[in-house]
Protein backbone atom coordinates (compact mmCIF):
# COMPACT_ATOMS: atom_id res chain seq x y z
CA UNK A 1 0.00 0.00 0.00
CA UNK A 2 1.37 3.40 -0.92
CA UNK A 3 1.94 5.92 1.86
CA UNK A 4 -0.76 8.38 0.78
CA UNK A 5 -3.32 5.59 0.53
CA UNK A 6 -2.44 4.48 4.05
CA UNK A 7 -3.30 7.86 5.64
CA UNK A 8 -6.73 7.97 3.98
CA UNK A 9 -7.34 4.34 4.90
CA UNK A 10 -6.45 5.06 8.55
CA UNK A 11 -8.90 7.98 8.70
CA UNK A 12 -11.76 5.86 7.38
CA UNK A 13 -10.81 2.93 9.59
CA UNK A 14 -10.90 5.11 12.71
CA UNK A 15 -14.30 6.49 11.65
CA UNK A 16 -15.77 3.01 11.10
CA UNK A 17 -15.02 1.79 14.62
CA UNK A 18 -18.10 1.34 16.76
CA UNK A 19 -16.61 2.56 20.05
CA UNK A 20 -17.11 6.21 20.94
CA UNK A 21 -14.47 6.85 23.55
CA UNK A 22 -12.93 10.19 24.45
CA UNK A 23 -11.24 12.35 23.41
CA UNK A 24 -13.46 12.23 20.35
CA UNK A 25 -12.51 13.74 16.99
CA UNK A 26 -15.06 15.12 14.54
CA UNK A 27 -14.00 15.53 10.92
CA UNK A 28 -16.19 17.64 8.62
CA UNK A 29 -15.67 18.36 4.94
CA UNK A 30 -17.01 21.49 3.23
CA UNK A 31 -17.11 22.58 -0.40
CA UNK A 32 -18.73 25.03 -2.81
CA UNK A 33 -20.89 22.09 -4.02
CA UNK A 34 -21.31 18.46 -3.00
CA UNK A 35 -18.65 17.02 -5.34
CA UNK A 36 -15.36 18.66 -4.24
CA UNK A 37 -14.27 19.45 -0.70
CA UNK A 38 -12.08 22.54 -0.31
CA UNK A 39 -12.07 22.70 3.49
CA UNK A 40 -11.78 20.19 6.32
CA UNK A 41 -12.29 21.00 10.00
CA UNK A 42 -11.21 18.67 12.78
CA UNK A 43 -12.40 19.24 16.34
CA UNK A 44 -11.36 17.29 19.43
CA UNK A 45 -13.86 17.18 22.32
CA UNK A 46 -13.90 15.58 25.76
CA UNK A 47 -16.74 13.85 27.64
CA UNK A 48 -18.26 17.19 28.67
CA UNK A 49 -18.30 18.26 25.00
CA UNK A 50 -15.57 20.82 25.71
CA UNK A 51 -13.54 21.71 22.65
CA UNK A 52 -9.93 20.72 23.36
CA UNK A 53 -8.46 21.52 19.94
CA UNK A 54 -9.57 22.50 16.47
CA UNK A 55 -7.72 22.74 13.19
CA UNK A 56 -8.81 23.81 9.68
CA UNK A 57 -7.21 23.02 6.33
CA UNK A 58 -8.09 24.69 3.02
CA UNK A 59 -7.21 23.97 -0.59
CA UNK A 60 -8.65 25.51 -3.73
CA UNK A 61 -6.43 23.36 -5.95
CA UNK A 62 -7.42 19.83 -4.91
CA UNK A 63 -10.16 17.89 -3.16
CA UNK A 64 -9.02 17.82 0.47
CA UNK A 65 -10.56 14.36 0.96
CA UNK A 66 -8.03 12.75 -1.36
CA UNK A 67 -4.98 14.94 -0.76
CA UNK A 68 -2.08 12.71 0.36
CA UNK A 69 -0.30 15.56 2.15
CA UNK A 70 -3.40 16.74 3.94
CA UNK A 71 -4.45 13.23 4.98
CA UNK A 72 -1.05 12.75 6.60
CA UNK A 73 -1.50 16.04 8.44
CA UNK A 74 -4.95 14.92 9.64
CA UNK A 75 -3.62 11.62 10.95
CA UNK A 76 -0.73 13.42 12.68
CA UNK A 77 -3.16 15.90 14.28
CA UNK A 78 -5.36 13.04 15.53
CA UNK A 79 -2.31 11.28 16.98
CA UNK A 80 -1.00 14.45 18.65
CA UNK A 81 -4.46 15.13 20.09
CA UNK A 82 -4.71 11.54 21.39
CA UNK A 83 -8.11 11.14 19.73
CA UNK A 84 -9.54 7.78 20.80
CA UNK A 85 -12.34 7.73 18.22
CA UNK A 86 -13.48 9.60 15.12
CA UNK A 87 -16.86 10.70 13.79
CA UNK A 88 -16.87 11.62 10.11
CA UNK A 89 -19.92 12.05 7.86
CA UNK A 90 -19.70 10.38 4.46
CA UNK A 91 -20.64 13.56 2.62
CA UNK A 92 -19.64 17.18 2.20
CA UNK A 93 -21.84 18.98 4.72
CA UNK A 94 -21.96 22.53 3.48
CA UNK A 95 -20.31 25.66 2.23
CA UNK A 96 -16.66 26.30 3.19
CA UNK A 97 -17.34 29.96 3.95
CA UNK A 98 -18.20 31.00 7.50
CA UNK A 99 -21.38 32.86 8.29
CA UNK A 100 -20.64 36.15 10.03
CA UNK A 101 -17.04 36.07 8.81
CA UNK A 102 -17.12 35.55 5.04
CA UNK A 103 -20.70 36.77 4.56
CA UNK A 104 -23.42 38.33 6.79
CA UNK A 105 -25.33 36.33 9.41
CA UNK A 106 -28.73 34.93 8.43
CA UNK A 107 -27.99 35.05 4.74
CA UNK A 108 -26.99 32.71 1.96
CA UNK A 109 -23.34 32.53 0.95
CA UNK A 110 -22.88 34.59 -2.23
CA UNK A 111 -19.95 32.36 -3.26
CA UNK A 112 -21.78 29.02 -3.01
CA UNK A 113 -25.26 29.20 -4.57
CA UNK A 114 -25.36 25.38 -4.68
CA UNK A 115 -26.08 25.21 -0.92
CA UNK A 116 -28.82 27.86 -0.85
CA UNK A 117 -32.09 26.26 0.25
CA UNK A 118 -30.55 22.80 0.82
CA UNK A 119 -30.28 20.75 3.98
CA UNK A 120 -26.57 20.22 4.62
CA UNK A 121 -27.06 16.68 5.96
CA UNK A 122 -29.33 15.24 3.28
CA UNK A 123 -28.90 17.59 0.32
CA UNK A 124 -32.68 17.79 0.07
CA UNK A 125 -34.43 21.14 -0.49
CA UNK A 126 -35.49 22.95 2.67
CA UNK A 127 -39.01 24.34 2.75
Amino acid sequence: MRNFDKARYLLHKKARRRSRTYPLATIAYYGPADQRATKVVVGIVDQQNTLLAMEKWLSEQEDVRVSPTLNHQLVDFLDQSHAASVIMPERIIGCPHEEGIDYPNDGACPHCPFWEGKDRWTGAPVD
